[in-house]
Protein backbone atom coordinates (compact mmCIF):
# COMPACT_ATOMS: atom_id res chain seq x y z
CA UNK A 1 0.00 0.00 0.00
CA UNK A 2 2.91 2.34 0.81
CA UNK A 3 4.64 1.53 -2.09
CA UNK A 4 1.67 2.43 -4.23
CA UNK A 5 0.65 5.18 -2.64
CA UNK A 6 3.99 6.80 -3.34
CA UNK A 7 3.86 5.80 -7.05
CA UNK A 8 1.08 7.29 -7.83
CA UNK A 9 1.86 10.70 -6.02
CA UNK A 10 4.97 10.41 -8.17
CA UNK A 11 2.64 9.59 -11.43
CA UNK A 12 0.60 12.80 -10.73
CA UNK A 13 3.45 14.80 -10.74
CA UNK A 14 4.84 13.60 -13.70
CA UNK A 15 1.51 14.27 -15.77
CA UNK A 16 1.32 17.56 -14.25
CA UNK A 17 5.20 18.40 -14.63
CA UNK A 18 5.82 21.34 -17.25
CA UNK A 19 7.47 19.98 -20.55
CA UNK A 20 11.00 19.97 -19.92
CA UNK A 21 13.84 18.27 -22.49
CA UNK A 22 14.37 14.71 -21.64
CA UNK A 23 17.84 15.22 -22.61
CA UNK A 24 18.21 17.29 -19.44
CA UNK A 25 17.43 14.11 -17.35
CA UNK A 26 18.80 14.14 -13.46
CA UNK A 27 18.18 10.90 -11.81
CA UNK A 28 16.94 11.07 -8.04
CA UNK A 29 16.83 8.27 -5.47
CA UNK A 30 15.02 9.92 -2.47
CA UNK A 31 13.49 8.13 0.85
CA UNK A 32 9.93 7.50 0.92
CA UNK A 33 8.72 10.04 3.72
CA UNK A 34 8.29 13.49 1.65
CA UNK A 35 7.10 11.56 -1.17
CA UNK A 36 4.26 10.04 0.77
CA UNK A 37 3.74 13.10 2.32
CA UNK A 38 2.97 14.65 -1.00
CA UNK A 39 6.01 17.20 -0.63
CA UNK A 40 8.45 16.34 -3.07
CA UNK A 41 6.22 15.36 -6.31
CA UNK A 42 4.82 19.45 -6.02
CA UNK A 43 8.53 20.03 -5.28
CA UNK A 44 9.76 18.38 -8.41
CA UNK A 45 7.11 20.81 -10.08
CA UNK A 46 8.61 23.93 -8.93
CA UNK A 47 12.00 22.43 -9.41
CA UNK A 48 11.84 21.77 -13.06
CA UNK A 49 10.22 24.74 -14.42
CA UNK A 50 13.39 26.66 -12.10
CA UNK A 51 16.13 24.71 -13.35
CA UNK A 52 15.03 23.56 -16.87
CA UNK A 53 15.82 19.59 -15.69
CA UNK A 54 13.80 16.50 -16.22
CA UNK A 55 13.35 15.71 -12.89
CA UNK A 56 13.14 11.37 -12.72
CA UNK A 57 12.93 9.87 -9.50
CA UNK A 58 13.77 6.63 -10.00
CA UNK A 59 13.37 5.53 -6.35
CA UNK A 60 11.57 6.03 -3.51
CA UNK A 61 12.20 3.75 -0.90
CA UNK A 62 13.79 2.91 2.84
CA UNK A 63 17.55 3.84 3.25
CA UNK A 64 17.71 0.13 2.67
CA UNK A 65 16.79 0.47 -1.25
CA UNK A 66 17.53 4.08 -2.34
CA UNK A 67 21.38 3.85 -0.57
CA UNK A 68 22.52 0.90 -2.71
CA UNK A 69 20.50 1.66 -5.79
CA UNK A 70 22.68 5.38 -5.42
CA UNK A 71 25.66 3.49 -4.95
CA UNK A 72 25.68 1.24 -7.75
CA UNK A 73 24.73 4.18 -10.35
CA UNK A 74 21.20 4.12 -11.14
CA UNK A 75 20.61 7.63 -9.47
CA UNK A 76 22.28 10.87 -9.95
CA UNK A 77 21.19 12.55 -6.64
CA UNK A 78 20.38 11.00 -3.59
CA UNK A 79 18.00 12.20 -0.41
CA UNK A 80 18.17 11.06 2.75
CA UNK A 81 19.01 11.64 6.48
CA UNK A 82 21.86 12.45 7.83
CA UNK A 83 22.89 9.24 9.19
CA UNK A 84 25.67 6.64 9.04
CA UNK A 85 24.64 5.22 5.71
CA UNK A 86 25.81 8.64 4.58
CA UNK A 87 28.46 9.38 6.16
CA UNK A 88 29.89 5.54 4.46
CA UNK A 89 28.42 6.77 1.12
CA UNK A 90 31.01 9.88 1.26
CA UNK A 91 34.05 8.32 3.35
CA UNK A 92 33.99 5.38 0.41
CA UNK A 93 33.88 8.39 -2.10
CA UNK A 94 30.73 6.87 -3.63
CA UNK A 95 29.18 10.41 -2.56
CA UNK A 96 30.67 14.54 -2.10
CA UNK A 97 30.31 15.91 1.25
CA UNK A 98 26.59 16.04 3.06
CA UNK A 99 24.17 19.19 2.18
CA UNK A 100 21.19 19.99 4.79
CA UNK A 101 18.49 20.06 2.54
CA UNK A 102 15.32 20.14 5.11
CA UNK A 103 14.10 18.25 8.19
CA UNK A 104 11.07 16.46 9.25
CA UNK A 105 9.66 15.79 12.50
CA UNK A 106 8.85 13.26 15.47
CA UNK A 107 5.77 12.65 17.60
CA UNK A 108 5.11 11.23 20.33
CA UNK A 109 2.63 8.48 20.48
CA UNK A 110 0.68 6.79 23.47
CA UNK A 111 -2.54 5.55 24.82
CA UNK A 112 -5.60 7.42 24.62
CA UNK A 113 -5.87 7.59 28.61
CA UNK A 114 -2.73 9.20 28.92
CA UNK A 115 -1.24 8.27 31.94
CA UNK A 116 1.89 10.70 32.05
CA UNK A 117 -0.15 13.72 30.72
CA UNK A 118 1.96 14.05 27.70
CA UNK A 119 -1.01 16.09 26.07
CA UNK A 120 -0.58 18.45 28.53
CA UNK A 121 3.15 18.94 27.59
CA UNK A 122 4.29 22.13 26.45
CA UNK A 123 7.17 20.47 24.24
CA UNK A 124 9.46 16.94 23.95
CA UNK A 125 11.17 17.87 26.69
CA UNK A 126 8.50 18.57 29.37
CA UNK A 127 6.90 15.53 28.03
CA UNK A 128 9.95 13.09 28.69
CA UNK A 129 10.34 14.65 32.11
CA UNK A 130 6.21 13.50 32.65
CA UNK A 131 6.95 10.10 31.24
CA UNK A 132 10.07 9.68 33.94
CA UNK A 133 8.09 11.02 36.94
CA UNK A 134 4.66 8.60 36.44
CA UNK A 135 7.31 6.21 35.66
CA UNK A 136 5.31 5.37 32.72
CA UNK A 137 6.68 2.46 30.26
CA UNK A 138 8.62 4.34 26.89
CA UNK A 139 9.49 1.78 24.16
CA UNK A 140 13.43 2.32 23.27
CA UNK A 141 12.35 1.93 19.75
CA UNK A 142 15.26 0.28 17.19
CA UNK A 143 14.93 3.01 14.63
CA UNK A 144 18.13 5.38 14.84
CA UNK A 145 16.09 8.35 14.59
CA UNK A 146 13.91 7.95 16.93
CA UNK A 147 16.64 6.74 19.51
CA UNK A 148 18.40 9.97 18.37
CA UNK A 149 15.71 12.20 19.13
CA UNK A 150 14.87 10.27 22.51
CA UNK A 151 18.40 10.46 23.50
CA UNK A 152 18.38 14.65 22.80
CA UNK A 153 14.92 15.19 24.66
CA UNK A 154 16.71 13.06 27.97
CA UNK A 155 19.56 15.34 28.16
CA UNK A 156 17.74 18.63 27.61
CA UNK A 157 15.48 17.47 30.37
CA UNK A 158 18.57 16.40 32.32
CA UNK A 159 17.62 13.15 33.76
CA UNK A 160 18.61 9.54 33.08
CA UNK A 161 15.79 7.38 32.21
CA UNK A 162 15.20 4.38 34.02
CA UNK A 163 14.08 0.94 33.13
CA UNK A 164 10.80 1.07 31.97
CA UNK A 165 11.49 4.21 30.36
CA UNK A 166 14.10 1.85 27.90
CA UNK A 167 11.40 -0.85 27.33
CA UNK A 168 13.19 -3.28 24.29
CA UNK A 169 11.40 -3.08 21.30
CA UNK A 170 11.05 -6.77 20.02
CA UNK A 171 8.64 -6.27 17.08
CA UNK A 172 9.09 -8.36 14.38
CA UNK A 173 9.33 -5.21 11.79
CA UNK A 174 9.69 -1.85 12.39
CA UNK A 175 6.38 -0.67 11.07
CA UNK A 176 4.86 -2.66 13.89
CA UNK A 177 6.71 -0.83 16.70
CA UNK A 178 3.11 0.82 17.72
CA UNK A 179 1.69 -2.73 17.75
CA UNK A 180 3.75 -3.84 20.53
CA UNK A 181 4.12 -0.26 22.76
CA UNK A 182 -0.35 -0.86 22.52
CA UNK A 183 -0.05 -4.30 23.60
CA UNK A 184 2.53 -3.06 26.50
CA UNK A 185 0.25 -0.01 27.23
CA UNK A 186 3.28 2.48 26.53
CA UNK A 187 4.48 5.29 24.62
CA UNK A 188 6.89 5.66 21.98
CA UNK A 189 8.56 8.19 19.52
CA UNK A 190 8.17 7.94 16.23
CA UNK A 191 8.19 9.48 12.73
CA UNK A 192 5.34 11.77 12.19
CA UNK A 193 4.59 11.64 8.84
CA UNK A 194 4.88 7.47 8.73
CA UNK A 195 2.24 7.10 11.79
CA UNK A 196 -0.19 9.94 10.00
CA UNK A 197 0.05 8.59 6.53
CA UNK A 198 -0.51 4.97 8.58
CA UNK A 199 3.16 3.74 7.42
CA UNK A 200 3.30 2.67 10.72
CA UNK A 201 -0.20 1.66 11.83
CA UNK A 202 -1.39 3.59 15.21
CA UNK A 203 -2.63 0.25 16.97
CA UNK A 204 -4.77 2.65 18.02
CA UNK A 205 -2.70 4.86 20.01
CA UNK A 206 -2.88 8.73 20.07
CA UNK A 207 -0.42 11.02 18.59
CA UNK A 208 -0.05 12.88 21.53
CA UNK A 209 2.68 15.56 20.96
CA UNK A 210 4.54 16.57 17.54
CA UNK A 211 6.10 20.14 16.36
CA UNK A 212 8.63 20.93 19.03
CA UNK A 213 11.77 22.24 17.05
CA UNK A 214 13.98 19.45 18.77
CA UNK A 215 11.92 16.54 17.79
CA UNK A 216 13.22 17.18 14.11
CA UNK A 217 15.88 15.04 11.90
CA UNK A 218 18.27 16.55 9.06
CA UNK A 219 17.63 15.49 5.15
CA UNK A 220 20.53 15.44 3.42
CA UNK A 221 21.46 16.21 -0.19
CA UNK A 222 24.35 13.43 -1.85
CA UNK A 223 25.75 14.36 -5.27
CA UNK A 224 27.92 11.55 -6.40
CA UNK A 225 31.76 11.21 -5.17
CA UNK A 226 34.78 10.52 -7.33
CA UNK A 227 34.32 6.71 -7.07
CA UNK A 228 30.38 7.04 -8.03
CA UNK A 229 29.56 5.72 -11.56
CA UNK A 230 27.91 8.88 -12.47
CA UNK A 231 29.54 10.60 -15.87
CA UNK A 232 30.29 14.15 -16.32
CA UNK A 233 27.13 15.21 -17.26
CA UNK A 234 25.07 13.35 -15.15
CA UNK A 235 27.60 15.10 -12.67
CA UNK A 236 26.86 18.69 -13.64
CA UNK A 237 23.08 18.14 -13.61
CA UNK A 238 22.79 16.84 -10.21
CA UNK A 239 25.28 19.82 -8.93
CA UNK A 240 22.68 21.93 -10.27
CA UNK A 241 19.52 20.85 -8.77
CA UNK A 242 20.70 20.51 -5.94
CA UNK A 243 22.13 23.90 -6.01
CA UNK A 244 18.79 24.80 -6.43
CA UNK A 245 17.28 23.09 -3.87
CA UNK A 246 19.82 24.21 -1.22
CA UNK A 247 19.24 28.18 -2.31
CA UNK A 248 16.82 30.36 -1.09
CA UNK A 249 14.64 29.79 -4.32
CA UNK A 250 14.80 26.56 -3.16
CA UNK A 251 13.84 26.68 0.33
CA UNK A 252 11.19 29.00 -0.73
CA UNK A 253 9.94 26.63 -3.20
CA UNK A 254 9.96 23.60 -0.53
CA UNK A 255 7.87 25.80 2.06
CA UNK A 256 5.02 26.11 -0.76
CA UNK A 257 5.09 22.60 -2.04
CA UNK A 258 4.48 21.95 1.92
CA UNK A 259 1.87 24.02 2.52
CA UNK A 260 0.31 22.85 -0.95
CA UNK A 261 0.19 19.23 0.53
CA UNK A 262 -1.53 20.22 3.50
CA UNK A 263 1.63 20.25 5.82
CA UNK A 264 3.69 21.09 8.04
CA UNK A 265 5.60 18.32 6.63
CA UNK A 266 8.84 19.20 6.13
CA UNK A 267 10.43 22.13 7.41
CA UNK A 268 13.27 24.78 5.65
CA UNK A 269 16.56 24.80 6.76
CA UNK A 270 15.47 28.52 8.37
CA UNK A 271 13.68 26.42 10.60
CA UNK A 272 16.56 24.47 12.03
CA UNK A 273 16.75 23.89 16.05
CA UNK A 274 19.17 25.29 18.13
CA UNK A 275 20.97 22.38 19.84
CA UNK A 276 23.49 24.47 21.31
CA UNK A 277 22.41 27.77 23.12
CA UNK A 278 24.62 29.48 24.09
CA UNK A 279 25.72 28.66 27.78
CA UNK A 280 25.42 25.16 27.81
Amino acid sequence: MWHATCRALLALALCCAPVVRADQTVRVAIVGGPVLAGVWPRLVERAQQATHLHISTVMAAPKDGVVPAFARGDADLLLIHGSDEAFFLAGHGLSGPLRPWALNGFAIVGPHDDPAGVRQATDGTDAMRRIAAADAPLLAFRDPGSFTIAQRLWKRAGIRPGARQQWPDESAKPQQVLVTAAQQGAYAIVGYIPVRFGRIPDAGLDVLLHGDPLMQRMYVILEPGPRHPASRVQRQRAARLAQYLVSAAGQAALVQADQDAGGPWLHPLSQTPDLYPSGE
